[in-house]
């Protein structure tokens, strides 16, 4: 997305008429937000400078809003997203050695993201199919019943994106 390109009053619509003008401007920070990750995969420092100009929103409050929404990340992420459900039922069902084995073949820890930017690996607290725990997300996609020796599913999740 092209911060130039950004039309206010199209991402507002109807309720531009009861807003201020400072209120439509904030009101578009979530879309502009989406956008720019939408095209970056995450969200770039020159572009949230440029969109904090265009706004006439200090940047402080441009990286305020954005810093508030789990969703938004400030750091390049990888094509694939892994993520490890740690939540209660994947952790008692061995959680915490499959994610070490996922580290260990991907040569990174969680939170972290491998060189050639193929993959972010992270955890989260629960996917909500805790029958089939343990649970791996690969871009969404859920492998479930996994076991380390069960990893390589995940590796070839991984390779057919």
């Amino acid at each position: 997305m092209k911060v130039e390109e950004l039309d206010i009053d199209e991402k507002i619509g109807n309720v531009r008429d009861v807003l201020t003008a400072t209120q439509r401007k904030r009101g578009v920070l979530i879309h502009a937000f989406q956008s720019i990750q939408k095209e970056y995969n995450y969200l770039p420092e020159d572009v949230l400078s440029e969109l904090s100009k265009k706004l006439d929103i200090p940047l402080v409050e441009v990286y305020s809003a954005a810093s508030f929404y789990k969703h938004f990340y400030f750091k390049p992420r990888g094509k694939n997203i892994v993520c490890v459900c740690v939540g209660t039922a994947c952790h008692v069902r061995g959680a915490g050695k499959v994610l070490e084995k996922i580290e260990e073949t991907f040569g990174i820890k969680e939170g972290e993201t491998t060189a050639d930017m193929s993959l972010t690996l992270e955890t989260v607290g629960c996917v909500g199919c805790c029958g089939l725990a343990p649970v791996v997300t690969v871009n969404e996609e859920v492998v479930g019943d996994l076991s380390p020796k069960k990893v390589s599913e995940v590796i070839q999740l991984v390779e057919r994106k």
